[in-house]
């Protein structure tokens, strides 16, 4: 039996601790005074009535999201089926559409006789139909970038700018600009895997009952009384077949393998004898922060109620600021309020002060042709000198992604998803 120290408790530092706690032990150590990461449910009260609120990690689908299932099935945790839809909304032009359906895509009655509009809808159809074919056939170019096929394959930037470019940005919290240089490869593999070139048969998605906190408890419940919050690391060092964590007020301790489960720049910040390798993977994965904010401010959504939708996007003149989406939580959580709660990414400024409940800042990982290639270099640090690494950016950058880098630490010693000892 090792002992590990498993530092970071967002999905991936739970979900290895709680396959390695099978046949070793395990010892959490997290940064803040609570557990969780981007799982982050907060309970609001309002008009006397009281709401369990994600604004973080939110829904998973029955496609894409095998490993973290198989994890909701192990620890008994349910789920409920929610909507995902999209729409996008032009403050300046008035411009508004949501994508769930044929009455909701015309809930802006006078886009029926725009041939803008139109031709938005005949391009996505054929944006769908050439990246099924490429991605059926294999046949990527190496460097691509999702820009670059555009303007190759004669995309008009009305269809860029009111559809791929901002359902991009939603999905990975980026500029409009930043997903035009996303290579393309990883980003039609990632829709075609997501049922999002398609019209119709698109995931069932998910959401977890009571919030997605609920999942917590039963997953750490093994390794409960080894959970250290407020955990102050200055530095890990590694000797003598040990691995060493040095605190800023504690005493040294010593662990037989250390698995780091916090972003790549953070793991990397801990890294007191960093090597080569490690310098060169982990810092050509950066993370991006972002403002997220719930209130109630109805405004954020587009002007017309039919065109409300899981996920709205707000365009700008500034191609190069972070994604402005809003979570219509209401939609997404099934909550039943004459209130809708909303969760609004960098976009604080236009929110009515008095309607804001909560303010949070998230990082996600930014996903460029460096990060991509040193995706590929995870075995060259990973399972190296008795560290480990666990994070969603090692691939898409999600909930199951974070499973996944867990998994395939965990078996490394014997301990796997759907096994129990």
């Amino acid at each position: 039996m090792k002992h590990f120290a498993i530092i970071g408790s967002g999905i991936s530092g739970l979900t290895t601790a709680y396959l390695l706690s099978k046949k070793h032990k395990v010892t959490v150590f997290e940064k803040n005074d609570c557990i969780g990461g981007h799982t982050a449910t907060v309970d609001i009260e309002k008009s006397g009535e009281k709401f369990a609120i994600d604004t973080g990690f939110i829904v998973f689908n029955d496609r894409t999201y095998p490993n973290f299932l198989a994890l909701l099935d192990e620890i008994a945790i349910g789920k409920i089926s929610t909507e995902m839809s999209f729409s996008v909304h032009n403050r300046q032009s008035g411009m508004e559409y949501n994508g769930h359906n044929l009455d909701t895509l015309f809930a802006q009655r006078r886009n029926i006789f725009k041939p803008t509009f139109w031709l938005l809808v005949k391009e996505i159809l054929r944006f769908n139909k050439l990246c099924k074919r490429i991605y059926q056939q294999d046949k990527y170019i190496d460097g691509l970038t999702l820009g670059a096929f555009l303007t190759e394959h004669n995309f008009s930037d009305f269809f860029s700018e009111h559809y791929i470019l901002p359902m991009g940005a939603a999905i990975w919290s980026s500029s409009l600009a930043q997903m035009e240089d996303f290579e393309f490869t990883f980003f039609v593999k990632f829709f075609h895997n997501h049922g999002l070139l398609n019209i119709a048969d698109r995931p069932q998605w998910y959401v977890i009952p009571n919030g997605s906190r609920s999942y917590l408890t039963p997953l750490c419940a093994p390794f409960k009384n080894n959970i250290n919050v407020n955990a102050n690391i200055t530095s890990i060092t590694r000797s003598d077949d040990k691995v060493h964590l040095h605190f800023a007020d504690a005493a040294s301790q010593t662990f037989d393998e250390v698995v780091i489960a916090c972003h790549s720049d953070q793991a990397l910040a801990l890294l007191g004898d960093a090597s080569q390798d490690e310098n060169l993977v982990l810092s050509s994965m950066p993370y991006s922060a972002n403002t997220v904010v719930l209130h109630t401010d109805e405004k954020l959504l587009p002007k017309r109620k039919k065109a409300w939708a899981s996920w709205n996007y707000q365009l700008s003149r500034d191609r190069n600021k972070a994604a402005s989406v809003t979570y219509n939580m209401n939609i997404l959580q099934g909550i039943q309020s004459k209130h809708t709660f909303c969760v609004t990414l960098n976009q604080k400024d236009d929110i009515d002060p008095k309607e804001i409940l909560r303010e949070f800042t998230y990082h996600h990982p930014v996903f460029s042709a460096d990060s991509i290639k040193a995706q590929q270099q995870r075995h060259i640090i990973c399972g190296v000198n008795h560290t480990h690494f666990a994070g969603a950016y090692w691939h898409s950058g999600f909930h199951e992604d974070g499973v996944r880098s867990a998994v395939e630490v965990a078996e490394r010693f014997d301990c796997y998803l759907g096994e129990n000892d």
